[in-house]
């Protein structure tokens, strides 16, 4: 047996560990020459300004948007999504890099992606305190007046700098400006706030003042080019990573040298997204361009070298200069392209057998050999309908749910235990709402957290008052149960009501938020190991640290999901006493630290391919509920706990903290999305107990299952796209295909849980009849 599972873990982490291999190794290489247009450019210098975060109103970009495609011409390296998308693992050219000279101010997120590996010492970055990016700050456009600041004060040194002002009257240089602030309190108060529209209305004056600064130090000599543009653009809720207008498109702005001044037209031009009408500029012509094809405009306008990884079109309708110009720019363009297509095709060749090595052949597949493919993709398919499908579409979850609380109808339990049966369909009913709810687009309703703290009070309560003759609790237990869950229903209203009030997160509401977070791992250690004792303390332990990181209805979900747990652990024993096995033990006096007598494990029945259905499909409930909901991933160009960065809220980890850090606040994602599945396997584990089977047995059903639905989900694994289409096709291969792997490895953690206690101070014996 060990060794069966030593094989199985292997093959597992093989075809785990195979899509990365396959599919996130770097596009970029390196060897090529640099082009450049050998003609004068039209501009000395070149400014460029990124108000993040700014929606669209004129101009729209394509795909994964970001610093990356405006600056190197490349789309995201999707190998950088083993660094966050902090930065790439692999060094790559920019136009920064072909400069002279480049200076930077603003963020330390992204102003190191260019300044890491840049050649020579000509790049200057200027960055503000990472502790600055602050989302409960009382006015996030500080950063952006920061950066203002210090451009100004920049010049106004430079003019009684020999050295810094002979550098700044020198050809191809480049100002970058990046401005943060419009993002963070997009992220904090939402687009339409007043807050992000001050910011807006900040950004636009800082601009003219720049442009009147910088013109007025060179002299007004009609050599500077400026664009001005944003990475991305933001939901009305205030996200982005996803593949909707408002995150894909972003305005861009270029005048000054070399750029062509904005046409008239008469005719109708091919645009219904309403912009060109909500602004009046119908007959104003629009040139619509894709985010990398801004990287060679702005080399092109100071005539440096195009950068090498750039896989951006040069759109020529934005430059003002003669045909030859542009004739040759086009040509230094696709040269600069076929350079990186003959450094792949030689590594490739290199790289494999010279007879498997054929240029430009498609992949000949036979009738036979694809109708075999496509038999195997639909049999996994419908033999895991409802788990393979709900991964497309959440109401599925819904559906399966609703199916299952007719169980005990269509058995025998019904007539046996009506209330229990009554109980479990309740029970599976109110968890079938919750794939239902958005995951994207709520707003924080604080009131529903409370409420969830209190109903979780009341179910405890009940539990307690129902269980104090047949299973009495200790007096001192009670105090420790209850007193997490107490302070944590109020905590994130108290929190959410200081954010509010801009007076930012009080410290004594951290303080607890993280006491919290500790004890929770520990509280449970210390209660009475009875089963129902033990899976008392573990649930509001729990649940207290969920509540801190909720912002609204998902809060409901623990409640609910314990007193479905509650029920079926009783609901089973009334299935086995259908079925009429002998040795049942009463619940009530199952201890979790007994010793289990290996005599007495039966054999596994078909009856236990229905728990192990089961089990799987509230784990497709969890999954659906806490992992696409709350992603890691994030909205700051890092990667989700679903792999995809556009659902996360920041908003989720306020009780904790506020100061952008996304290694903590992904860790507090991760615990979140893993609390649901601690509940369930402890639930799991104990109807193990009650029912006599070996778990091993039933990890194997299990095991089936998910390798049904990792065959399907193998196929369609994607590198391209929006982040958040990348991100769901790995996320949803990793979820089944780790499954197994995750469930041995909580496993461990759950039998700790359960059957394990610490005694800090020794108790009165107690005996129960």
């Amino acid at each position: 047996m060990i060794t069966f599972l030593l094989v199985g873990l292997t093959v597992h982490v093989v075809f785990f560990i195979s899509i990365f291999d396959i599919y996130f190794t770097s596009p970029l290489v390196h060897g090529m020459t640099p082009q450049a247009t050998p003609l004068v450019p039209p501009a000395s210098r070149l400014v460029l300004l990124v108000a993040d975060g700014l929606r669209a109103d004129i101009t729209g970009v394509f795909t994964r948007p970001g610093h990356v495609a405006l600056i190197a011409g490349f789309y995201e390296d999707v190998s950088a999504v083993a660094k966050g998308w902090k930065e790439n693992p692999v060094e790559f050219d920019s136009v920064f890099n072909e400069s002279r000279h480049s200076w930077c101010w603003g963020s330390p997120d992204i102003l190191p992606m260019f300044s890491k590996g840049a050649s020579g010492d000509h790049m200057y970055t200027h960055t503000y305190p990472a502790g600055e990016e602050d989302f409960a700050s009382t006015d996030a456009s500080r950063l952006d007046t920061w950066v203002f600041t210090q451009v100004k004060t920049f010049f106004e040194s430079a003019k009684s700098n020999s050295s810094l002002k002979a550098s700044l009257l020198k050809d191809r240089n480049v100002f970058f400006l990046h401005l943060l602030g419009i993002d963070t309190n997009g992220h904090a108060h939402r687009p339409m706030s007043k807050e992000y529209l001050d910011n807006i209305a900040l950004v636009d004056t800082g601009v003219a003042e720049m442009v009147s600064i910088i013109e007025e130090f060179f002299d007004n000599d009609g050599r500077t080019s400026y664009v001005f543009t944003s990475d991305h653009g933001m939901t009305n809720w205030g996200s982005h990573g996803a593949g909707h207008p408002s995150e894909t498109l972003t305005p861009l702005v270029a005048w000054g040298a070399g750029v062509n001044s904005a046409h008239k037209v008469t005719e109708p031009q091919p645009y219904d997204d309403g912009y060109l009408q909500e602004w009046n500029l119908q007959h104003t012509r629009r040139v619509d361009v894709n985010q990398a094809d801004i990287a060679p405009l702005m080399a092109s306008l100071i005539g440096v070298p195009f950068p090498l990884n750039s896989v951006g079109v040069l759109p020529l309708l934005y430059l003002n200069n003669s045909d030859q110009f542009k004739a040759e720019s086009m040509y230094t363009n696709a040269i600069q392209i076929l350079e990186q297509f003959k450094v792949k095709m030689t590594q490739k060749k290199e790289t494999t057998l010279s007879f498997l090595f054929t240029p430009y052949q498609f992949i000949q597949i036979t009738s036979s050999s694809m109708r075999l493919l496509c038999s195997v993709l639909w049999m996994t398919t419908y033999l895991c309908c409802p788990q393979v499908v709900s991964f497309f579409h959440r109401a599925m979850l819904t559906v399966g749910l609703t199916s299952l609380s007719l169980w005990p109808f269509v058995s025998s339990l019904f007539g046996r235990a009506k209330v229990r049966a009554l109980s479990w369909s309740l029970g599976c009913l109110c968890l079938a709402a919750f794939p239902l709810m958005p995951v994207v687009g709520r707003e924080p309703n604080i009131h529903l957290v409370t409420c969830a703290g209190l109903l979780t009070l009341f179910t405890s309560a009940c539990y307690l008052w129902s269980s104090r003759h047949r299973t009495p609790l200790h007096l001192s237990d009670r105090p420790q149960f209850v007193a997490q869950v107490r302070m944590c229903a109020y905590v994130p209203s108290l929190t959410h009501s200081s954010l509010q009030q801009k007076q930012g997160l009080p410290l004594l509401n951290q303080i607890i938020s993280w006491t919290t977070l500790a004890s929770s791992l520990l509280v449970p250690l210390l209660s009475s190991t009875r089963i129902f004792h033990r899976l008392l303390s573990i649930f509001l332990s729990l649940t207290a640290t969920y509540l801190l990181l909720s912002t609204g209805s998902e809060a409901l979900f623990p409640p609910v999901l314990s007193w479905l747990m509650f029920v079926w652990i009783n609901i089973e024993q009334e299935a086995m006493l259908a079925q009429g096995v002998s040795g049942r033990q009463e619940l009530s006096t199952i201890d979790f630290s007994a010793n289990i007598d290996i005599t007495k494990m039966r054999q596994l029945k078909l009856d236990d391919i229905r728990r192990s259905y089961f089990f799987v499909s509230l784990l497709r409930v969890f999954e659906t509920v806490t992992f696409i909901a709350e992603a890691y991933i994030n909205n700051k160009n890092k990667i989700s706990t679903r792999l995809s960065r556009g659902n996360f809220d920041p908003a989720s980890v306020y009780c904790f903290l506020t100061v952008f850090n996304p290694f903590i606040m992904g860790g507090l994602m991760m615990w979140k999305v893993i609390i649901p599945f601690i509940i369930v396997m402890c639930t799991f584990e104990t109807i193990q107990v009650a029912t006599q089977l070996s778990s091993r047995s039933l990890f194997l059903i299990v095991l089936v299952i998910s390798d049904l639905m990792a065959l399907h989900f193998f196929f369609l694994v994607q590198d391209y796209g929006s982040w958040l289409d990348i991100g769901t096709s790995i996320s949803h291969y990793v979820i089944v295909m780790s499954m197994t792997i995750f469930l041995m490895l909580l496993s461990v953690v759950t039998h700790t849980f359960t059957s394990k206690r610490l005694l800090l101070w020794r108790r009165p014996k107690m005996h129960f009849t």
